[in-house]
């Protein structure tokens, strides 16, 4: 599972869908992988508007990266701050998460990773 898609995942239980602290997931005891991908910085500048900066931030720490700004980087900026932009790309597009848990921040459920898929099927008590 790459890190870029914690991005876009909350909690599945009923009972967290108007909380706010359902999102993002938090990673717990996270093996890490890193594909090697070709940098492409056009896309970059494409996916940091559909990203929540602030869970971004929470992940990247979560997982031990360096501490990202407080504001995302505009487009120009990116494009001429070489770290930044390389940073981010290996952030969010070569890491990805083989093993370990997703953990809800509302009600601690724990959704699993193996083989780098999460399984987000709920029990019936929960759904």
């Amino acid at each position: 599972m790459k890190v870029l898609t914690l991005n876009f995942l909350s909690c599945a239980v009923k009972t967290c869908k108007s909380s706010s602290d359902s999102f993002p997931l938090h990673p717990k005891e996270a093996e890490l992988a890193k594909d090697d991908v070709e940098i492409n910085p056009q896309l970059l500048v494409n996916v940091l508007p559909r990203i929540d900066w602030a869970a971004l931030r929470t992940t990247s720490t979560e997982l031990g990266f360096p501490t990202l700004p407080d504001q995302p980087p505009t487009a120009e900026e990116l494009e001429a701050d070489e770290k930044m932009l390389q940073e981010l790309h290996t952030l969010l597009m070569e890491m990805q998460i083989v093993e370990g848990k997703l953990v809800c921040g509302h009600c601690g459920h724990e959704y699993a990773i193996r083989e780098g898929i999460a399984n987000f099927l709920l029990p019936s008590h929960l759904v």
